[in-house]
């Protein structure tokens, strides 16, 4: 019972951490209609500059990420708005073979400049965990998950409290329409990609400090940000969380009773399961961008 437990609260902290991943990645998919394959690569690239904060000033890596989040916001943006904005009206598999392509000069340039090695973000702190009578949590991980969830709460605030955040989404439902009332598409699409890239930044910072990285790692966050955005419901950045947490549970519990092979499987499995009875999502509504002229 005890290591139920013990993998319970693990899979509850990993799928907050996951949240944080891919709620960039369901919201740029739901708004601009672009499944980004490069978005682990920016998860690895926010933990490289969280890494360098780290060692060449002694930055600790929950402030080095807000440094992570500013550099990629910056990269992001810029990225978007004078590249793939360039093909955001060509079909779907147009901007795939794009962020593509992304992915692997972001990956290789990383190797370039990092090497193949595994680097980890050390704290004093990071290793240490609270005992709950037989269950014991990671400090760290319980940090993580905490900003996770708070970051994510924060992002549905400014989304639907803010004129900037209503300019998302009123261009995310109808380009045309977001435009006769004055909304610049292409800022707003900007703006979108650059927010996610940033909030993979910080993800980023957050999983140097939990555990190992290394250049290969961005297509495995790649493919959990999918499949967390899927199964909770694009556009709805409470369904990442959500999604976060079953997959991070579902990962967790997998991982205990079943071969390592098996593990990635029973979350696909999971997500089939879901989509045939909820092809929106668990919390997910139909959410469509336009594919109108920007």
């Amino acid at each position: 019972m005890s290591g139920f437990l013990q993998a319970t609260v693990y899979g509850l902290l990993q799928g907050g951490l996951l949240a944080l991943v891919a709620v960039g990645f369901s919201l740029v998919w739901g708004v601009m209609n672009v499944v980004n394959l490069a978005h682990g690569g920016f998860v690895i690239l926010g933990a490289y500059v969280g890494w360098e904060m780290h060692e060449w000033f002694g930055l600790d890596p929950f402030l080095g990420m807000f440094v992570s989040a500013a550099v990629l916001f910056v990269f992001g943006y810029v990225l978007q708005r004078f590249l793939i904005n360039l093909v955001i009206n060509g079909p779907i598999f147009i901007t795939l073979l794009l962020t593509f392509g992304l992915d692997l000069m972001i990956v290789q340039g990383m190797n370039l400049v990092f090497s193949a090695d595994y680097r980890s973000i050390k704290t004093s702190y990071a290793s240490n965990s609270l005992a709950f009578g037989s269950v014991r949590v990671p400090l760290g991980r319980l940090l993580a998950f905490a900003l996770a969830v708070a970051i994510t709460v924060l992002l549905v605030a400014v989304v639907n409290r803010t004129r900037t955040g209503l300019s998302i989404l009123a261009t995310g439902m109808d380009r045309g329409a977001a435009r006769l009332m004055g909304i610049r598409a292409r800022h707003v699409y900007a703006l979108t990609f650059g927010i996610a890239a940033g909030l993979a930044g910080m993800a980023g910072a957050m999983i140097g400090t939990v555990g190992t990285f290394n250049p290969s790692a961005a297509a495995s966050f790649t493919l959990m940000s999918f499949v967390v955005a899927v199964l909770g419901g694009l556009g709805n950045m409470y369904g990442a969380l959500v999604g976060g947490l079953v997959i991070g549970l579902v990962q967790a519990w997998g991982g205990q009773y079943l071969p390592g092979t098996w593990v990635n499987a029973l979350a696909f499995l999971v997500l089939i399961v879901v989509l045939i009875f909820r092809p929106t999502g668990l919390v997910g509504r139909a959410f469509y961008a336009a594919r109108q002229e920007v």
